[in-house]
């Protein structure tokens, strides 16, 4: 292996890259002509893709054994994680159902709580244990579901981060396996029968069932009995419905309301149905043909909760009577429970109806400029009664209510009665707090934490968080936390700053022990809400997708530029982060602008707009980014591909690609082609360079190797951004 300075000549410009053949491939596309000099490099069988593939791993091991800093990041980030983790409850009667990790653990362990007090201190069994299953910790517990009873529990779990999950059924007492294996799951809802007897869920076709040789796409809804074989399940819905179909699925606890919701792949629109079990079991359009989101529920009082972004960007609460909904009656049957609020953003709301309380209650979870906060409302007027004061300026992390059942004569498998609770599990997390959950008592209107993990965090700096708002180029106030050392002073220092802008998700304060970690070590850590997010509701999120998109690159940029205005940083000291959507914003930002920054980790990225949808999950998100296969929608995509626009004799910032060979949401293919294409392109003697790892995919994985990788992102920038 050739030592690191060993590449770089005196006069810095990089020439030992691996070779990487220049294919002349054109394509007409639109009348447009289109290079993809990198194809190959999306095979990964291919030889001279293996052969590339090796290089660039000798060449990434020689790079960071130069980075000073390296064994000091790793050791205070497993110091840092060591902190654990644990959420929120799964309430089954007296049993709680709750994922909690140790200091000393890899991964969540589910744990099953018996108990008649409200305080976790009853009897604790574990249920499953990726570690105790698995020892090279590559196994996940993806989803899971207690049924209503608490006696079982449905549970996925998938192996080397693919997230190709087998659904198992598990006897809670025993710890026994009580079904049939079920595959071809995602991360599918549960929705259980009443009586635990089987329950809804969605699953892929098998392999060969259809034309277009991608099965694994087209996915239905059907109905799991136990003990039944898996391939015959009824078909409950989606017969017919296009690949790229995601549904939801929500049953009423009496099991008499069944709601199903269709959308095409992460469309910002969707379908709902809504069917009468005790009746003709017939699913009857509520919406549809809509451009808004609803999703439905069928509470206890018998009125069905209509969440919906229709007609209220920042979302509201309507009611409906189910049996009017079934019977015909429109989108004018829907009354509003809660308004739209004019600033924030209502996410999730529960009910507390138990007979202890003197009138029910509805809680209401919002974020306002993504600070997350909770309200109660009388359930019946939804008129506001008072905020809860929750820790400080930070996250609701989770959330969950109580049924209290009523077992009708103890057996096994009978009907639980749920008649609701006065309590109310609230996860709360900031940049310095991990998630605790807390407990609001109704009856009394105490707050208190009902657990946190068991860790302490003791940060070797004061940490302060400033929420700032700072102008897009268009105008538009974008806003921003900037986290820091509360004794900084004012020298500019190395600051990494992260997006994400996309699919609706907004980027919140969390606990983040790489944050933590960079701010100890002496730099700014900043987060930007940027547009295509949901920080602001969908306006927020629609002005930052499809041919609005170049928003997110350029609220980024603004970002960039403020923080070089106020002297926290220069360009030169600037890093940006992002991963997976978040990936694709930090390839266009060091494309479009790369003297703006002085080093990028892209990790899990999508970069090749042009042929995105035909790996991966790409086909799904035609909603979000448009299609190469519509002429304006090509033009949209082809203006900012990163790797359509790379030019040649331009000093790109240092570069971090990190990719995962079990991503079977973003493929590998994206990072080795744009890499391949820097190299080729730099003029400048920083670094381009990309980690790959195998046995992980695109989300959950094990702890020390999310260490591992977070020591190495934060080794690079401090390599890269000190000078």
């Amino acid at each position: 292996m050739l030592a690191y300075e060993d590449l770089v000549r005196q006069d810095h410009v990089m020439v030992s890259y691996p070779d990487a053949v220049r294919v002349d491939l054109v394509e007409q596309l639109h009348g447009r002509q289109v290079p993809d000099p990198y194809r190959w490099l999306e095979d990964t069988s291919d030889p001279a893709t293996i052969a590339w593939s090796a290089a660039q791993d000798d060449l990434y091991a020689a790079a960071r054994a130069t980075w000073p800093r390296l064994d000091g990041f790793r050791a205070r980030l497993s110091e840092l994680h060591a902190v654990g983790d644990v959420g929120a409850p799964t309430w089954r009667g007296q049993r709680a159902f709750v994922l909690r990790r140790n200091p000393d653990q890899e991964h969540g362990v589910l744990i099953a709580i018996d108990s008649d007090l409200t305080e976790p201190d009853g009897m604790e069994r574990v249920l499953i244990d990726p570690m105790a299953i698995d020892p090279a910790g590559t196994t996940t517990l993806d989803f899971y579901s207690p049924s209503p009873s608490g006696h079982l529990l449905a549970y996925g779990m998938s192996e080397g981060g693919t997230e190709q999950a087998v659904i198992r059924v598990m006897d809670v007492e025993t710890g026994e396996i009580v079904d049939t294996p079920i595959d071809r799951v995602r991360h599918t809802p549960i929705a259980w029968l009443p009586d635990d007897s089987g329950f809804y869920f969605v699953r892929s076709l098998p392999d060969g069932s259809v034309d277009d040789d991608d099965a694994a796409m087209h996915r239905r809804i059907y109905l799991h009995m136990l003990g039944a074989d898996p391939e015959l399940d009824e078909l409950i819905f989606g017969a017919g419905v296009e690949r790229v179909t995601y549904f939801h699925i929500d049953i009423s606890d009496d099991g008499r309301w069944l709601a199903v919701s269709q959308s095409r792949g992460t469309d910002a629109r969707n379908d709902l149905w809504l069917a009468d079990r005790h009746g003709t079991g017939q699913l009857v359009a509520v919406q549809q043909g809509v451009d808004a989101l609803a999703y439905l529920t069928v509470e206890r009082d018998g009125l069905a909760y209509i969440l919906t972004n229709r007609d209220a960007p920042r979302w509201r609460l309507c009611v409906a009577d189910p049996a009017k909904l079934v019977g015909g009656a429109g989108y004018e049957a829907w009354r509003t429970l809660i308004p739209e609020d004019p600033i924030a953003v209502l996410s999730s709301f529960g009910i507390l109806d138990g007979s202890e309380l003197p009138r029910p209650l509805l809680l209401a979870v919002r974020t306002r400029h993504a600070i997350g906060e909770v309200a109660v409302h009388d359930r019946e007027t939804g008129a506001p009664i008072h905020d809860l004061a929750l820790p400080g300026l930070g996250t609701v992390s989770a959330f969950s209510v109580r049924h209290d059942g009523v077992r009708n004569d103890g057996g096994r498998n009978d009907v639980i009665e749920a008649r609701g609770g006065h309590e109310a599990w609230i996860g709360y997390t900031d940049f310095t707090t991990p998630d605790r959950i807390l407990r609001y008592d109704a009856t009394t209107g105490l707050l208190d934490v009902w657990a946190a993990p068991d860790g302490l965090v003791e940060t070797m700096v004061k940490v302060r968080t400033h929420h700032v708002t700072y102008k897009s180029y268009d105008g538009t106030d974008v806003r921003m936390f900037v986290v820091s050392a509360a004794d900084r002073g004012n020298v500019p220092v190395p600051t990494v700053l992260y997006g994400y802008g996309g699919f609706n998700i907004s980027s919140q304060p969390g606990y983040g022990p790489s944050i933590l970690a960079w701010v100890e070590a002496g730099g700014v850590y900043a987060v930007a809400n940027l547009r295509g997010g949901g920080e602001e509701g969908e306006s927020w999120h629609r002005a930052g997708m499809r041919e609005s998109k170049q928003n997110v690159f350029d609220d980024l940029h603004a970002a960039a530029d403020w923080l070089v205005e106020q002297g926290l940083t220069t360009h030169e000291q600037l890093g940006i982060y992002g991963g997976s959507n978040g990936g694709l914003l930090v390839g266009a930002a060091l494309t479009q602008h790369p003297e703006k920054y002085g080093a990028v980790v892209c990790s899990a990225p999508l970069l090749d707009m042009i042929r995105y949808e035909q790996f991966g999950l790409g086909a799904n998100w035609h909603g979000e980014y448009g299609s190469a296969a519509v002429p304006a929608e090509f033009e949209w995509l082809l203006a900012y591909s990163p790797y359509h626009n790379v030019h040649e004799g331009v000093p790109y910032p240092a570069v971090a690609f990190t990719v995962f060979d079990g991503d079977t949401r973003v493929d590998p293919l994206h990072g080795r082609k744009l890499c391949a294409a820097l190299q080729h392109a730099t003029s400048s003697d920083r670094p381009i360079l990309i980690r790959r790892e195998g046995s992980v995919g695109h989300s959950s994985r094990a702890v020390s190797k999310s260490v591992d990788l977070a020591g190495d992102m934060l080794a690079f920038f401090d390599a890269n951004l000190r000078g």
